[in-house]
């Protein structure tokens, strides 16, 4: 049985306008598409659980198909009905709508940087010669018409005159590799298919390292990949003749391999999960053995550099919070690593270019970074621009310059060139945009969440704002996979503020901000703290006037999506408009589906014991929908190419809040179509989702129109 919602709103409500014009109606009526419900039981330690829209999993049944263009009609048949989306398109096309250049990186006889215009769907891969002349060396605009392929990464022999460039189609991560001659652009070979969650680590000029999975049997979107393996492709060679150097006798969920910059060693990592590594190498000069360094999960281990067979590593064995080690390759275990970076209060990362090794520090979700040398002698301080987030100090031995970028809420990404021998850092590109950084200020807050936990919020709004509790106020979180949210700036989030919004991040637990601890004190039984975190976020906008429950949204995406699903069917009543992307939204199914068991470090899993299914079962988005609740005005988004987080999660989700969604508030769902989980997603689309979540926000506030 089909259901309605009708809202007769009007469209000038808040418009003066004198008493004989007639005021414009505007039907916003809604009639979800009919989701049938198919009898389908799952039994978990005794107990039953029903899954009525499991055919959805199906992503090539012709019947899901039906259902997303149903969907996509009704949820585009609204939108294109709010009165200023056009008109707030257009101000963040304008927006947008600036050269954007990336910095620059040498490769053979070579500088190579990426460009794009302003609203070109796929930045362009460009070069320069020595003598300074500019051309275009990879255009993904040219992929496919509507902008849907893009370049998934971009490797380069050592000398530079072979390059391996990867493709996505789609927003899959299935990637596709071709190798070019870097001088003549000529393709060599064969391309390279079915390879995934992998980068490509040249050996010489002979060939290189990736990773993959052999394909499913069911669906390449959907069907589980739990064994994942490295291969070497020798150049001038079929695939098939591919060596696989790893993953055959291990069964790891992830696998990764590269050559140390010296060319003298292998490095391989395998894991079973996102969090935890074993480490192993190969001697590629002596064509050796493959030799374990850490034979366990337990711990992060990086190798960053090495000296001859003196190795540099960043771990958080023993140091929560990441320290960097040394050892020698006569005695490579743990027992025999020696402090060389120790760890400190603060997150550590580390990254290193012209004979330097760069400590980048996160401090109450801000950066500082400090310069060492090799001897692990602490050069300096480096002076950042401002308190924000400051990436890149990253490249070769021989690299005379560096660069780096500087971001936060209010500052658009600028890069700096660096000098590593003076400290001297200079603007390489700032960019042309049309926002008035100058009229906004964040402010850091930290607020008590239900257990008495302190957690930092970054609130962004324009100066002067009132405190009335009638601010649009977008709160957005993610809280997983030891991830940290540093401040950025985005041109959606400028226009937001423009249009009177407030943009809140909160710095959740399960996220990387405060280390190892922090990050664990958010996943499997303790998940509940990162809910409960979000929702103390919100109250304290709430209580400080900020906003008010009629005035606030929430955002999050992929595992963020997940803090959206649980939170609006935790508290219904705490906000007016939900926003949850590409989510993780039914809990017990989540590992059966790609590489989806790899998560299992930060969620658990509902096979792994009773205690856990219970706790998995108490959260779960899809199963704690109530008949006869009042959610709010719920806006899911996903991809029907997503081959990380399923859409089914999103089309399941969406399909409990329409059956059983009390009230005047619009349940939709928003599927892109040949899009994945986010990566290489068109700029043209990208404005899209933004500008619809928008629209869809403020109109359910009651805005009618754009501020002047």
């Amino acid at each position: 049985m089909k259901k309605s919602l009708t809202l007769l709103l009007v469209a000038t409500a808040f418009v003066a306008c004198k008493k004989e014009e007639p005021k414009e109606i505007v039907d916003m009526s809604v009639t979800y598409p009919e989701t049938k419900k198919v009898d389908t039981l799952d039994t978990y330690f005794g107990e039953q659980i029903q899954d009525p829209y499991r055919w959805l999993e199906d992503d090539r049944s012709a019947e899901t198909e039906a259902w997303v263009k149903a969907q996509n009609e009704v949820t585009f048949g609204y939108l294109e009905k709010i009165p200023f989306r056009k008109e707030l398109k257009e101000r963040m096309e304008k927006l947008w709508n600036y050269e954007k250049i990336s910095a620059p990186f040498k490769e053979g006889n070579y500088t190579y940087f990426y460009k794009n215009d302003g609203l070109q769907n796929q930045s362009v891969l460009y070069r320069k010669n020595e003598a300074g002349k500019e051309e275009i060396f990879l255009d993904p605009n040219t992929f496919s018409k509507d902008g849907t392929t893009s370049l998934g990464g971009v490797n380069f022999s050592k000398d530079g005159s072979l390059v391996a460039y990867a493709i996505s189609e789609g927003g899959s991560d299935w990637r596709k590799v071709v190798v070019l001659n870097a001088e003549t652009k000529e393709i060599i070979g064969d391309t390279i298919v079915d390879i995934k969650f992998s980068g490509v680590s040249w050996y010489k000029n002979e060939g290189f390292y990736y990773s993959s999975y052999d394909k499913p049997k069911g669906s390449e979107l959907s069907a589980k990949t739990d064994q994942h393996k490295l291969y070497f492709h020798k150049l001038g060679t079929s695939q098939k003749e591919d060596q696989l150097i790893f993953g055959q006798n291990e069964k790891r969920r992830y696998v990764g391999g590269y050559v140390t910059e010296d060319e003298n060693y292998l490095i391989i990592s395998g894991s079973n999960s996102t969090s935890g590594n074993e480490l192993y190498y190969k001697d590629l000069v002596k064509n050796g053995p493959i030799v374990n360094i850490v034979n366990n999960f337990d711990s992060d281990n990086g190798v960053i550099d090495n000296i001859g067979t003196k190795f540099y590593l960043s771990t958080n064995y023993n140091a929560p919070n990441q320290r960097v080690v040394t050892f020698d390759l006569s005695n490579p275990k743990q027992a025999n690593w020696v402090d060389f970076i120790p760890e400190t209060e603060n997150v550590l990362s580390i990254s290193t270019g012209s004979n330097y090794i760069f400590a980048k520090y996160i401090k109450d979700a801000v950066s500082y970074i400090k310069q060492y040398d090799y001897d692990g002698k602490l050069v300096r301080d480096i002076e950042l621009p401002g308190i924000g987030s400051a990436g890149g100090f990253g490249g070769r031995k021989e690299d005379a310059t560096l660069y780096f970028s500087f971001t936060n809420y209010t500052t658009p990404g600028t890069i700096y060139s660096f000098d590593p021998k003076s400290g001297e850092s200079v603007v390489y590109q700032k960019p042309n945009v049309d926002f008035k950084s100058e009229d906004y200020e964040s402010k850091q807050i930290f607020y008590t969440s239900k257990d008495g936990t302190k957690i930092p919020m970054i609130i962004t709004y324009k100066k002067g704002i009132e405190l009335n509790g009638k601010n649009p106020t977008m709160l957005y979180g993610y809280g997983g996979f030891n991830i940290s949210l540093t401040p950025s700036f985005s041109i959606a989030n400028a226009v937001w503020l423009e249009n009177g919004g407030v943009y809140a991040v909160a710095n959740l637990r399960g996220g990387g901000e405060y280390g190892k601890k922090w990050h664990d004190a958010g996943t499997q039984m303790q998940k509940q703290n990162v809910f409960d975190d979000f929702i103390a976020a919100a109250e304290y906008l709430i209580k400080e006037k900020y906003t008010t429950s009629d005035y606030l949204a929430i955002s999050g995406r992929s595992n963020g999506g997940l803090l959206v699903g649980a939170t609006m069917t935790q508290r219904p009543d705490l906000i007016k408009v939900a926003l949850p992307g590409v989510g993780v939204l039914d809990m017990l199914r989540y590992h059966t589906f790609t590489a989806g068991a790899g998560w299992a470090y930060d969620y658990g899993t509902s096979e792994q014991s009773k205690e856990m299914f219970d706790y998995l079962k108490a959260y779960s988005p899809v199963h704690n929908v109530k008949a006869g609740t009042k959610y709010p005005a719920t806006l899911v988004m996903t991809g029907d190419h997503d081959d990380r987080v399923v859409p089914a999660h999103s089309f399941k989700f969406a399909a409990e809040l329409q059956a059983k969604q009390t009230g005047d508030n619009p349940v939709l769902i928003r599927i892109d179509v040949n899009a994945g989980h986010g990566a290489g997603k068109s700029v043209s689309a990208i404005i899209q989702e933004h500008v619809d979540m928008q629209v869809f926000t403020l109109y359910n506030m009651g805005v009618r129109e754009l501020k002047e």
